[in-house]
């Protein structure tokens, strides 16, 4: 808790001095900041970018079969928020039993049409080591793209952003959205550090139910997504509901174990 507070305390302060050398109102990027969430709308899926290595590829490419997509989109040379995007990120990632590749994709996009497949190549290599699980190369993807695609996904996701040409950087807002299957806009996280938990819980959800545990399917059950606070609360009757359930079969289990246990050890009648 206290480094989640210094952190907003030096990004707040980092903010303040841009917007105090820069000629652009600090009003003005407030209002052209920011994330809109769009759930259940549909990412264009055919939009072209480019991968780690240089070739374009169409956005569905990362949208196959039964597993959710991750995304996030940051630019690979911002001085600091999307570094702290990219490691809260990598942290949640790291405490999930759910893996990257087997269970679910991650795509980082860049939003600067000026940046190269070597630097998303580069921060591929730093991500990935950063990660440490095998099997993560295939399912973390790190792309490039033209103005058009990356302003049409941008504007598909809410996400929007403002560059001050005076300091020449992005003023930008911070998160990561969940996506279907399919490319549907499922949940939203915002800031810099992500509930391990919740994004658990929403890959799950966004999948359907074809990853994750039996314990995973139980907590969907009892635990409800929250747009304004992007996290998942309780539904207690749901949850006096599935207590109810459990003592139930517990007491059946019970009894039936009483019974068994009194017929196997009940004395056989002699003959007369």
């Amino acid at each position: 808790m206290m480094r989640k507070m210094i952190l907003g305390f030096g990004l707040m302060l980092w903010t303040q001095t841009l917007w105090a050398e820069t000629s652009i109102p600090a009003a003005t990027l407030l209002n052209n900041v920011t994330i809109t969430q769009r759930l259940n709308e549909q990412v264009p899926l055919n939009l072209m970018f480019r991968d780690s290595t240089g070739k374009w590829v169409p956005l569905s490419t990362y949208f196959q079969g039964h597993k959710p997509v991750l995304l996030n989109m940051v630019y690979y040379e911002c001085p600091m928020l999307c570094t702290e995007i990219l490691n809260g990120l990598t942290r949640t990632l790291r405490a999930m039993p759910l893996n990257v590749g087997d269970d679910f994709t991650v795509v980082t996009v860049s939003f600067d049409s000026k940046e190269t497949p070597e630097l998303a190549a580069k921060k591929k290599f730093v991500y990935l080591d950063k990660y440490g699980r095998k099997g993560a190369e295939s399912g973390w993807a790190f792309l490039t793209g033209d103005e058009s695609s990356i302003q049409t996904l941008a504007k598909a996701v809410g996400f929007s952003f403002v560059w001050d040409p005076a300091i020449k950087q992005f003023a930008h807002a911070s998160g990561i959205m969940v996506l279907t299957p399919q490319g549907k806009l499922s949940r939203y996280f915002f800031g810099v550090e992500y509930p391990t938990q919740d994004v658990r819980l929403s890959l799950v959800e966004a999948s359907k139910g074809n990853v994750g545990s039996f314990i995973d399917q139980v907590m969907l059950y009892c635990y409800r997504y929250d747009p304004a606070t992007g996290r998942y609360g309780l539904v207690i009757m749901r949850a006096l509901q599935l207590a109810a359930i459990a003592a139930t079969l517990g007491l059946a289990i019970f009894v039936g174990l009483m019974v068994w246990h009194d017929k196997k050890h009940k004395p056989k009648e002699k003959n007369a």
